[in-house]
């Protein structure tokens, strides 16, 4: 399955909803830190997880921790300073999805190690601001899991 990377969460619920989608596609989930909240925060609980929903959640000190433990053949990364469309990559099992903090994004320095044939956009209406976090993983993680025929589903 494929890697969905949260670097430097910031908002409890988001990633709330993230461990719930990642539990419900066998998508694996790491959290790059420092993180904005503790993972026993109630507002994280409040998106009703289990505790076997955690199972699968990695926690990495940095980014350079993810990539050395994990070394991801293909990483894209989701930015409004993206210019290729989610939807036309051609996902693989084991590609690593990369999202940004809710209130700032990717570093530059993150997107120029990615290179930008890799740094992803999803269309939104040219006076909108970004959707929600959590919407954006969802809207790419089920596209991601569409084009590996939805692996591992009943």
């Amino acid at each position: 399955m494929l890697d969905i990377v949260l670097y430097e969460p910031e908002i409890p619920p988001n990633t709330g909803n993230i461990i719930r989608l990642c539990a419900n596609t066998g998508f694996r989930l790491h959290l790059i830190e420092p993180l904005g909240f503790e993972l026993d925060d109630k507002r994280l609980r409040r998106a009703g997880l289990d505790y076997s929903e955690f199972q699968d959640l990695q926690i990495h000190r940095d980014w350079a921790g993810y990539l050395s433990s994990v070394n991801p053949i293909n990483v894209y990364a989701l930015s409004t300073k993206g210019t290729i469309n989610y939807s036309s990559i051609n996902y693989q099992p084991n590609d690593t999805l990369l999202f940004g903090p809710e209130t700032r994004g990717l570093p530059e320095h993150i997107r120029n190690s990615i290179g930008a044939d890799n740094i992803l956009r999803l269309p939104m209406q040219a006076s909108s601001r970004s959707l929600n976090l959590s919407n954006t993983v969802a809207i790419v993680a089920y596209e991601a899991w569409k084009k590996i025929d939805f692996a591992g589903s009943i």
